[in-house]
């Protein structure tokens, strides 16, 4: 079944939802989330507001859909109205790099991923600042806007973007050998950009040959898989396992680390992190 009218759809929460978070853009107070572990977790009402837009429109067209979100009216918790978890459910990142937006870097984008049977079968991420709108529904194709995007195929080069997330610290608070390993050399173009969603998605577009990301949450990946799967890219966890079909069952945000890189590139670079724990 087509999926068109859907991502249509879905296209057109994350341009409303983008258009509350431009309005607030510079004129927001930096807020805590207090479920998160981490007491410094940024959230701003511009979040909560965009997520209220896109969380009514999906409740108003498709009412059985099962709804997941990084953030809560409360702060108290994240939402998590899933009574399927093998059923069509929509997992939302109002803002990812919401640090970003605070500062006035604009470097964040609106999420919006449809998953079903735990696989993410279309996915949108707008690049809010920039008004980039990135989209892929299963056997559709990725793409910006009307151009087709495809991931890199070359190997990792001189000229690579390696994208790395702004966090490389593991459960234990220490950063892996892999990552010093790659910073210290000076062939990869590493980038930080704040924005896990926008750094896999560049993957996808065929701007970087890789992301890494290690304390991301579903939020973070699953429009962004739906991309890198339409773009042909590879997309695993740090362990080099599938990180799709995902178990929605009770997800309460634990992180999802993963590797996003073209098919020439993903290989080295997980040797490079098994080999370098």
């Amino acid at each position: 079944m087509s999926l068109a009218h859907d991502l249509q759809y879905a296209v057109e929460l994350a341009r409303a939802a983008g258009a509350i978070i431009l309005e607030q853009y510079g004129k927001v107070e930096r807020l805590t989330k207090t479920h998160s572990a981490a007491s410094d977790e940024a959230v701003t009402e511009a979040d909560r507001a965009s997520q209220r837009l896109i969380v009514a429109g999906l409740k108003k067209r498709f009412p059985t859909d099962g709804i997941i979100g990084e953030e809560s009216e409360t702060g108290a918790s994240i939402t998590c109205d899933v009574t399927d978890p093998l059923g069509r459910n929509w997992v939302i990142d109002p803002i990812d790099g919401t640090n970003n937006f605070v500062s006035g870097l604009g470097n964040f984008a609106v999420c919006i991923a449809l998953m079903d049977r735990g696989w993410p079968v279309l996915g949108v991420v707008y690049d809010v600042t920039r008004d980039q709108m990135y989209t892929a529904a299963k056997s559709e194709g990725a793409w910006l806007g009307s151009k087709r995007i495809l991931a890199p195929t070359t190997p990792l080069s001189a000229s690579s973007l390696v994208m790395f997330t702004s966090n490389l610290l593991d459960t234990h608070g220490r950063c892996p050998r892999w990552a010093y390993n790659c910073l210290g050399q000076t062939d990869w173009k590493v980038r930080i950009l704040g924005s896990a969603a926008l750094e896999a998605t560049l993957v996808a577009a065929g701007v970087a040959h890789a992301a890494i990301t290690v304390n991301g949450k579903l939020w973070d990946c699953a429009a962004p898989a739906a991309l890198l799967l339409e773009a042909n890219a590879i997309l695993t966890d740090l362990k080099g396992q599938p990180i799709f079909p995902f178990n929605l069952a009770r997800y309460s945000g634990a992180k999802v680390p993963f590797l996003a890189a073209g098919p020439a590139a993903h290989p080295p670079l997980l040797r490079e992190i098994l080999s370098h724990p």
